[in-house]
């Protein structure tokens, strides 16, 4: 019960945090950082799909090597691709599992147990949050609910901080596109600070003359 509640206050935590920002790289470590505290884990990293190479590319983590995290391509059609598919899927022992595409590494960083749950935006998923133990960990349907709730709420918020940022691209290509117009309808002569129309006016009164 305690643990349980330790939990759901970290969710609270980490949906005020991520709710308070509209960068990516903020919500992609308050949510790896968290889960990991959260689970008293070895490490947490979060993915991104690729669409273009189908493969998984790492967006945060916290608690692994620079060598194990760049170990080599992860591909979201080898790598415990269940998760993807079926939702949560939870690795007891990384040395023996055909779904792990790199048990070796694995090994090597000390890593025992893998929990992979999708992160889902618009019922389409587009990442995972991976969670890594130094020992074998048989994982409990409550740090699975609480993963997934977690996963559930960074989706939601990496969704919404492309959109911002889309929205923000648009407006500034809008202004830019504003200022030239703008800039255009006030054409300067060589001459500083005389208008063009400064010089119809003169031949207008030369020719009256």
């Amino acid at each position: 019960m305690e643990k349980n509640l330790l939990n759901y206050e970290t969710l609270l935590k980490i949906t005020q945090r991520i709710s308070m920002s509209r960068e990516f790289d903020d919500i992609a470590l308050l949510s790896v950082t968290g889960v990991r505290d959260a689970l008293e884990a070895k490490g947490c990293a979060l993915f991104l799909i690729n669409p273009k190479t189908q493969e998984l590319e790492l967006a945060s983590s916290t608690g692994l090597s620079h060598e194990y995290l760049h170990k080599g391509p992860v591909s979201a059609l080898r790598s415990i691709a269940d998760s993807l598919k079926e939702g949560p899927v939870a690795i007891y022992d990384v040395k023996d599992d055909p779904r792990i595409q790199y048990p070796a590494e694995a090994v090597k960083e000390g890593i025992a147990s893998i929990l992979a749950v999708p992160i889902m935006a618009r019922g389409n998923p587009i990442g995972a949050i991976r969670i890594y133990t130094a020992e074998p960990w048989e994982f409990k349907i409550e740090d699975v609910s609480f993963v997934q709730a977690v996963a559930q709420i960074a989706g939601m918020a990496i969704e919404m901080s492309r959109l911002f940022k889309g929205l923000k691209s648009s407006i500034e290509i809008l202004k830019a596109a504003r200022d030239t117009r703008e800039m255009g309808a006030k054409r300067w002569t060589p001459h500083e600070g005389v208008p063009v129309s400064a010089g119809k006016m003169r031949y207008s009164t030369e020719s009256s003359t």
